[in-house]
């Protein structure tokens, strides 16, 4: 098949004038889909890239890697939106459970190392029943849960559904025993509740059970404290895996082999690779092809086997174009890699011999054939799409740290190869669909951690400035897994773009830190204050100034700094500038009108109100929007959002009951707040739902009738009423100070 001379360079490659290209309403109807936009990213950015970010520790939702976990996700990309629903099954379904085989067990223990941790870990579950085992992918949790139960000596170990909803999870221990529920997908849609496990706590009593539920290192266990799982030294899980395949006096000998020092030396590996290393050192028998198989494994035989790949003069453009292929769509489905492939092979043709039409054969290997040679492997899976799961076949590498290995060695090793991969990857850019979008933004931040200044050069910048909507969160989404992979100085660049003379570069970096913080919390002070910095400059078109109070709105999507990111929103509200002090307001107030799962309102309910400081500020901001003319009626609309949450939830309710008597300072306050009660209709415009007049009794406890509000007597005595008893938890033993919470 021949392809067509290459086509002129697509506009948005290269437009660098400062002209604002799209209409107001056009660019403010996108500006508002960050949030979906956020989670677009994390369900299809591959697990290299979570996995290689050790501030992120795993694939952070769900364990769901390459498809969007549970709720609505949306493509908002390319001038549409189109929108994905992923339901769980309702609360009350009955999902699979089965008895693991108790030989497997003992199979297991001969070979498992406890650790400290796991001891820890056997000591709460005993007094606890139930217990949350977080660790990132691949760390041996769930060897570690089974092992837990069996160490207890439980009769039987129940594997439950990893189908099984959060909210359905009491009702699946029916048996005695212990029960494991490995990798729970959590996600904002299905967070991991404490009522929830404590329900389930309530319920194992009844039945003389145990439970362990593992799970990513994961931002959607509210209120639910996990303990943190760490795998055992590698050389301690060597050991006991050659222990039961070589006599005692054969070890050492074993341990002190040139490649298994090597191996060892590399640092920690995931249990699961040392337990391959082990049978193949278990099976050494002095021969080179042996001692060959144990040089094999290891990041050196990775590096190695990369660089023979891209050198080989006897491996085609083609065959190398679907190594390159596979690196970027690892884990994803083989015909992406494939299909792709055969592009990337047009443009090396093109480098090559520009002077010949390029071809692809219409026919070639099997796609078994290909991945052999590719030292990878294929499965079929479910992969997630808007009509539902669909089964394809998988492709990925054997050894996991391939492709990241693979694409630096083309960027940095192969730099004449630039120029097609370069081109490819702005194809990749403007595909129609998502996860080929992402992956592209994925691959460059490998590249940019490799070389910054060329990747910034040829492709970020190009992206950034881009007229086109879809390229410039192509480069928002790759600096932002740039930043995951702690390149240089990504940071310091983001920053100066927020103040950059070109629009589209301050609107590239806006979004990335509205991107950036959820995955990293660390980072949200320094990000505020970069938003702060663009904010006071005043200047800033309708268009920007959305995406501003969006991406800051985002960092209140963080729960374990929303404390922090509320003290810095009332600190701004004493800046100097209007402008900021808007910011502020404006992005506090669109958090606030969210009812999604772990929005700003649940995160009150469940820990904020019983923070005094966070208690206080949150009240703080939303006494300064309700009195300022041009967020009050925002601020009315997002509280009209959490009075309907609170008829659908005791614990809002809770809050609201505790919330309102602190925002009546003057009798204006309660004269709106009582005005806007009394006018509140229910969501399909039906009367006054009850909650309604639950909470005006609050404001105006002095009256029976609450269409009758009296003013406070005292205003500032309602500025602070009185906290309510946090619920009851259980008693938990003593455990080490978690460095990552200070």
């Amino acid at each position: 098949m021949t392809v067509p001379p290459s086509a002129p360079p697509a506009p948005d490659d290269v437009p660098r004038q400062e002209a604002h290209p799209v209409t107001e309403d056009e660019e403010q109807e996108r500006t508002r889909e960050a949030r979906a936009a956020q989670r677009e990213l994390v369900a299809h950015t591959p697990g290299f890239i979570f996995n290689e970010a050790a501030s992120v520790g795993g694939s952070l939702v769900g364990g769901a890697q390459h498809g969007v976990s549970g709720g609505v996700a949306r493509d908002v990309f390319m001038g549409r939106t189109e929108i994905h629903h992923h339901g769980t099954a309702a609360a009350t379904a009955t999902y699979a459970s089965g008895e693991i085989p108790r030989r497997r067990l003992d199979a297991l223990a001969t070979v498992f190392v406890e650790t400290q941790a796991f001891t820890a870990a056997s000591a709460r579950l005993r007094e606890e029943r139930v217990l949350v085992l977080a660790g990132a992918h691949a760390t041996g949790r769930n060897a570690a849960a089974l092992m837990l139960l069996h160490r207890l000596g439980v009769p039987a170990v129940h594997a439950l559904s990893s189908e099984t909803s959060p909210a359905a999870l009491s009702a699946q221990l029916t048996a005695p025993g212990g029960h494991v529920l490995r990798d729970l997908p959590l996600s904002r849609n299905r967070p991991l509740r404490e009522a929830q496990l404590l329900a389930a706590r309530d319920q194992l009593k009844k039945v003389d059970g145990y439970l362990v539920v593992t799970v990513e290192n994961s931002p959607f266990l509210l209120g639910a404290t996990p303990t943190l799982w760490e795998p055992p030294e590698t050389a301690a899980v060597l050991r006991a895996h050659l222990a039961g395949r070589r006599r005692a006096e054969d070890l050492d000998g074993l341990l002190s082999l040139a490649p298994v020092r090597d191996f060892l030396s590399r640092g920690a590996h995931h249990p699961a690779e040392t337990a391959r290393f082990a049978a193949e050192v278990a099976a050494y028998d002095g021969s080179e092809q042996a001692a060959a198989r144990l040089a094999d494994f290891g990041q050196a035989a990775v590096a190695q086997q990369c660089r023979e790949w891209l050198s080989d003069p006897e491996t085609g453009l083609r065959d190398k174009a679907f190594l390159i292929s596979l690196a970027v769509f690892d884990q994803a489905p083989y015909v992406l890699a494939a299909e792709l492939a055969d592009k990337l092979y047009v443009h090396f043709q093109r480098l090559q011999h520009p002077e010949q039409p390029p071809e692809i054969p219409v026919f070639g290997l099997a796609a078994e054939t290909r991945l052999e040679r590719a030292r990878a492997e294929g499965e079929m899976r479910d992969e997630a799409t808007e009509w539902g799961a669909v089964p394809q076949f998988t492709a990925y590498f054997r050894k996991e740290t391939t492709p990241r290995v693979l694409l630096t060695e083309v960027w940095t090793g192969h730099p004449s190869a630039r120029p097609a991969l370069v081109a490819w990857l702005k194809e990749l850019a403007r595909d129609g669909r998502p996860v080929v979008r992402t992956r592209a933004a994925a691959a460059t931040a490998l590249l940019a951690h490799a070389d910054l200044p060329s990747a910034v050069a040829l492709l970020i910048d190009g992206w950034a400035v881009s007229k086109s909507f879809g390229p410039r969160v192509t480069a928002a989404n790759t600096l932002t897994l740039a930043q995951l992979l702690d390149a240089p100085v990504i940071l310091r660049l983001l920053t100066q773009w927020c103040t950059d003379a070109h629009w589209a570069r301050r609107w590239t970096a806006i979004r990335a830190f509205g991107l950036l913080t959820p995955l990293r919390p660390d980072l949200v002070a320094p990000a505020l204050s970069a938003l702060a910095a663009r904010a006071r400059a005043g200047d800033s078109s309708p268009a920007e100034a959305d995406n501003l109070i969006e991406s800051t709105a985002l960092l209140l999507s963080v729960g374990v700094r929303r404390g922090e990111m509320l003290s810095e929103l009332v600190r701004l509200l004493h800046h100097d500038t209007a402008s900021v002090r808007a910011l502020a307001l404006a992005a506090f107030v669109r958090a606030c009108d969210n009812d999604e799962e772990d929005a700003l309102v649940d995160w009150y309910a469940t820990t904020g109100m019983y923070e005094t400081d966070s208690a206080r500020d949150l009240a703080a901001l939303w006494r300064t929007a309700l009195g300022d003319r041009a967020h009050t009626r925002g601020a009315l609309t997002a509280l009209r959002t959490w009075v309907h949450m609170a008829e659908r939830r005791a614990d809002t309710a809770q809050a609201l009951e505790f919330l309102l008597p602190a925002l009546v300072v003057t009798a204006d306050d309660h004269r709106r707040l009582s005005h806007e009660l009394l006018n509140l209709r229910a969501p399909d415009g039906g009367p006054r739902p009850p909650i309604a007049d639950r909470l005006l009794c609050v404001l105006n406890p002095s009256t029976a009738d609450p269409a009758v509000p009296a003013d406070p007597a005292d205003p500032a005595d309602r500025a602070h009423p009185a906290r309510p008893a946090r619920p009851a938890r259980p008693a938990r033993p003593a455990r080490p100070a978690d460095p990552s919470r200070s």
